[in-house]
């Protein structure tokens, strides 16, 4: 009867714990939010816009109904957040404290799930809290779960797929629920975030490290399963071509590389920074850009990288033959390779679940403490102090994060300013509509959208300028674009302008060919450039003819531009339209200034020929009119 007694304690304790820890988890999550980090992002503006749209109309910001991706920025983002945050706005209405207060709910969750992992692992009911908490504190699930970016549902989605599969893992033979549940988180890994696209197909693929005679016919099952879940997207990228890997292709490296050798080393050498232990435990993400990161602060706990390391080696000695080990150690190496493809290191986000994987490898680490305790009748010390030393640690990062909010870099990257120096005066001018004229690469119109919806403001009050749109005389705008040549300057917020249009758009047309004269020439040509490499070069431009050459003002036809290309040794054409830079001001007749211009170095090292030239968009470059360029002896390594 004591034994009864005393199992049934030990059960209502281990309840009350982890009451207690997903009660403080989630007090943690939730402070300061949404004030904490300041401001808005425009990522975040677009995902909950589109959410918003798809819990009012159905439809995104485009007008497609219940799309599979959604488009964004020129690239298209994943569905599941974006749905699950239409859910809550459905219930709350548009709001960033319901939106951001939906990311650090998954963040609690995640941690839940891994404690629940921890409790299957070890068989002990005391590494449930205890893994929960040490997630809860680790500065990595907390800083995914702090913005509205679709990453923020990754650790759960992964965390989820370990959990099924150590129960599957259980089972001599596998039944279709088995093979459909993994087949389905596969798939919730595919379609969560970006690198799922990647990282779902060589999940899957380790799936055959679970093969035995009895599983066989369900691992087949469940890949054919996971197959069908993806065709949707291979018939969506099918049908928009480049819509799916076209952000890929501009943060990876691969183009750049003259061999494939060159790559796989590029490859390899990023893939061993990104499994830096020294990185995870003390320095963390070294890209000054990166939202919630605390300068010279780990990803990773200390005791959950020491566990890890005690894991590591009872796996080599104890359990290599298990089955589920090895998948999550085959998990810990493939969890690098999306974000090994890109040409930042130890990317936050795009490593997010190399974390998950960690957590899990120290709870092998975690079971041998509490066993040894156990033995000893020691449990209630051992855990107290794991407990313990979890707190210290996340308590010093969660008082860095909060007592370091409001830095320079996050008032900028946030928007933290947009609202009041830009957003508001806006509004309040008479003139309507207030148009919105973006760079390219910077597509502030978002903010606008979603701050006007905060505000109950019709979106008919607003007006998005085309690429080659410009505001009439005394149109108030927000634009992004850093040159403004025709304008009254109301207010600025680094990236944002509102300003009002002094006159109206000065007319423009094909310059006569007698206006296609320019004299070219760098004060300090480059002599020797990395293969692949940027380089940022200073031209000295004249206007040689007689014509006016109009400054920048957003239309793209007809502008003047500066140019080049790349020759061969021989002269040969090997690369048309390398580089632009635009005319920043007006230039008359027999007038200079001076323009950088970033040229791309060949992949390949050898000798070439740099051509300089002006332009005119839509009409000829001056070099096929009869003005002279300039060439420049290059040589590439």
């Amino acid at each position: 009867m004591a034994d009864i007694d005393d199992e049934h304690n030990g059960r209502r304790r281990g309840w009350l714990a982890l009451a207690a820890v997903l009660v403080f988890g989630c007090a943690v999550y939730a402070a300061g939010v949404p004030a904490n980090p300041p401001g808005f992002h425009i990522d975040e503006s677009s995902v909950a816009f589109n959410a918003h749209t798809i819990a009012e109309t159905g439809r995104d910001e485009h007008g497609a109904r219940l799309p599979l991706f959604f488009r964004a920025f020129g690239e298209y983002k994943n569905p599941v957040y974006i749905y699950l945050l239409a859910a809550v706005f459905k219930l709350t209405g548009p709001s960033i404290t319901a939106a951001r207060l939906l990311s650090a709910a998954l963040g609690v969750a995640a941690a839940l799930a891994l404690g629940l992992l921890a409790r299957r692992v070890t068989r002990r009911r005391e590494a449930l809290p205890l893994a929960a908490l040490a997630a809860l504190m680790t500065p990595w699930l907390f800083e995914l779960s702090r913005l509205v970016f679709e990453v923020a549902l990754f650790p759960l989605a992964v965390a989820l797929l370990l959990l099924w599969l150590h129960r599957a893992a259980a089972r001599a033979r596998w039944t279709w629920a088995e093979a459909a549940g993994i087949a389905a988180l596969l798939a919730l890994v595919t379609y969560t975030y970006s690198i799922g696209r990647l990282l779902g197909p060589l999940l899957a693929l380790g799936l055959a490290l679970f093969t035995t005679r009895g599983r066989l016919a369900k691992i087949l099952s469940a890949w054919a399963l996971y197959a069908l879940a993806l065709a949707p997207a291979l018939a969506f990228h099918y049908r928009h071509p480049d819509a799916l890997t076209g952000r890929f292709r501009t943060v990876s490296y691969l183009e750049q590389q003259p061999t494939w050798a060159a790559a796989a080393r590029e490859f390899l050498m990023r893939y061993a920074g990104n499994l830096d232990p020294w990185r995870m435990l003390m320095l963390g993400d070294p890209d000054p850009n990166q939202l919630t990161q605390i300068e010279g602060c780990g990803l990773v706990l200390a005791l959950t990288g020491a566990l890890a390391a005690l894991g590591l080696w009872r796996f080599v000695t104890e359990k290599r033959r298990d089955r589920w080990w090895r998948y999550v150690v085959y998990g810990l190496l493939v969890a690098p390779v999306p974000a090994s493809l890109t040409r930042e290191l130890f990317h936050t986000l795009r490593l997010s679940p190399l974390f998950v994987f960690v957590t899990a490898l120290s709870f092998l680490g975690l079971g041998w403490f509490l066993d040894a305790a156990a033995r000893r009748r020691k449990t209630g010390l051992v855990a107290g102090c794991i407990a313990a030393l979890a707190l210290a640690q996340g308590a010093v990062f969660l008082w860095r994060f909060h007592t370091e909010a409001t830095t320079e870099r996050r008032v900028h990257l946030l928007d933290v300013e947009y609202v009041g120096r830009i957003f508001e005066p806006a509004l309040a001018a008479p003139a309507r509509p207030v148009y919105l004229a973006d760079a390219l690469n910077n597509p502030g119109y978002i903010q606008a959208y979603w701050h006007a919806t905060l505000r109950g403001v019709p979106l008919s009050e607003f007006k998005r300028l085309a690429e080659d749109e410009l505001p009439p005389g005394g149109g108030v705008t927000i634009t992004t674009e850093e040159e403004c040549v025709r304008c009254r300057v109301v207010s600025k917020s680094e990236p944002y302008t509102l300003y009002v249009a002094a006159s109206p758009p000065r007319p423009r047309g094909p310059l006569p060919d007698s206006a296609l004269r320019a004299e070219l020439s760098v004060p300090q040509p480059p002599t020797v450039l990395r293969a692949g490499a940027k380089e940022t070069i200073t031209v000295r431009v004249r206007n040689a003819g007689d014509g006016v050459w109009l400054a920048r003002e957003r239309a793209a036809r007809y502008q003047v531009m500066l140019g080049n290309h790349w020759l061969g040794a021989d002269g040969a054409l090997l690369r048309n339209d390398d580089g632009r830079a635009p005319l920043a001001r007006d230039l008359a007749p027999g007038e200079e200034t001076e323009m950088p211009l970033v040229v791309n170095a060949p992949p390949r090292a050898g000798d070439y020929v740099l051509e300089i030239d002006v332009l005119q968009e839509g009409v000829a470059w001056f070099g096929l009119r009869g003005s002279k360029t300039a060439r420049l002896r290059v040589r590439v390594e």
